[in-house]
């Protein structure tokens, strides 16, 4: 999976959540403050990207400690694609 397709992904999983355009997501805002996500939204977001992927990656689980690491899409993109190369 390319990173183009996960940061895709992200957006429109993103734009589900937030009900916002998938346009007006870029991959340098930040959750919190760019997108004015709260940690629900967060946790959605979490949900959605591991059911989209289990069956593309075996196992692919978003570990709750590493949750406080992902503030922005930039870095749900990363780790993302770092556990798909895994």
């Amino acid at each position: 999976m390319q990173r183009s397709e996960i940061l895709d992904l992200v957006r429109d999983r993103l734009s589900d959540i937030l009900e916002i355009d998938a346009s007006e997501i870029s991959e340098g805002d930040s959750f919190a403050e760019d997108l004015e996500a709260d940690s629900l939204a967060l946790i959605e977001l979490v949900e959605a990207l591991e059911d989209e992927l289990k069956d593309t990656v075996s196992d692919f689980r978003i570990q709750d400690e590493d949750l406080q690491y992902l503030k922005s899409v930039r870095d749900a993109v990363d780790y993302v694609e770092e556990k798909v190369k895994s």
